[in-house]
């Protein structure tokens, strides 16, 4: 089932030192997106571009069976972000596949490998007609989860990062590395924002599986900018014939789960010269405003405005009412100018 989580920090009243007032402080939580598939996902905000009998909900299995098909063009189930994650932004991707089958070279014409994908997408570069994933040159944006059978250089799991320009990443691929049918694979992939790497660990039937070689950013690499979560379905087409494949797989997949950290953490806070102050590790591209209440039916925003630093913030309240007060902080993902 699609579900997006928050939770709420919270601190023990303290006393005004004028007034004799309490307050409390809240904190926005964790956007979190999981889906079990326990619901059909249809009612809970997932789409469809491209074939539509490519992704098929399994109602008794409570899973989605997907067909990755090179044959058939450009196709995404997906489900929209609400937000824009780039290389600024932690983020990890957790998800379980089985593969029925797979075979390449399903086209006479394309004897290659070619790939099975999952990951972050960017929906409108994505369905664009000249996105083309095959050719190396024309699919910006991307932050995911490849897997190429062999071809006779051995079966290669790749963890990709693709900038807005088409730059792709160095590193990330670990071969040989066959997914072998039948069997149960738990993938998890991290982004961190510190490192400027995306980590790959998996198990196959609850052991071990790998490992696969971290894709590190360099400086040179300009961003990635993606917005939806999706399984990709990509066309072959477009291909230098010299090295083009096709691919043929069917699969189940189960337990998404796309989640970024507190907007706020490390969450303190107290009085001091007669205000009330709050401080907190912040993240970068995101904006906080301290609001307050004393009846919780509404909130006053308390300026100004603070863009996120990466380190840690403070606002604060120099002009509190008499009474009691309730204090939250406000995280909103995005940047004002001129902040």
């Amino acid at each position: 089932m699609f579900k997006i989580q928050s939770s709420t920090l919270a601190l023990a009243g303290a006393v005004l030192v004028s007034t004799v007032a309490s307050a409390t402080i809240y904190a926005a939580g964790v956007d979190l997106v999981t889906e079990d598939f326990a619901q059909p996902p249809s009612t809970r905000g997932w789409q469809v571009f491209g074939d539509t009998n490519l992704f098929q909900w399994n109602q008794a299995g409570q899973n989605l069976a997907v067909t990755w098909d090179s044959s058939k063009p450009n196709s995404f189930f997906y489900h929209p972000l609400g937000r824009m994650l780039d290389r600024s932004n932690d983020f990890t991707l957790t998800f379980d596949l089985v593969l029925n089958d797979i075979a390449i070279g399903t086209d006479p014409g394309m004897p290659g490998t070619f790939e099975i994908a999952l990951g972050l997408i960017n929906l409108s570069k994505a369905t664009n007609t000249d996105f083309l994933r095959g050719t190396g040159f024309n699919s910006p944006d991307l932050a995911e989860f490849d897997y190429f059978p062999d071809s006779g250089y051995g079966a290669t799991v790749a963890a990709t990062l693709i900038s807005d320009t088409n730059e792709f990443n160095s590193g990330g691929y670990g071969f040989p590395l066959e997914l072998t049918t039948n069997d149960l694979f738990h993938v998890q992939m991290h982004f961190d924002v510190a490192t400027q790497s995306l980590t790959t660990t998996m198990t196959r039937n609850g052991q071990p599986f790998g490992p696969i070689p971290d894709a590190f950013l360099g400086t040179n690499f300009s961003d990635f900018h993606v917005d939806c979560l999706a399984i990709s379905s990509y066309s072959d087409a477009g291909q230098d014939p010299a090295y083009a494949g096709s691919i043929l797989a069917h699969g189940i997949l189960d337990n998404l789960s796309l989640g970024v950290p507190l907007p706020a953490g490390t969450l303190t806070g107290g009085f001091s010269s007669g205000g009330f102050e709050v401080r907190f590790d912040s993240l970068t591209n995101w904006l906080y405003t301290l609001e307050r209440t004393k009846d919780f039916s509404s909130w006053d925003d308390i300026p100004p405005a603070v863009n996120g630093t990466g380190g840690e913030l403070e606002l604060s309240d120099t002009n509190g009412p008499a009474g009691a007060a309730f204090y939250r902080v406000k995280a909103a993902p995005g940047v004002q100018p001129g902040l």
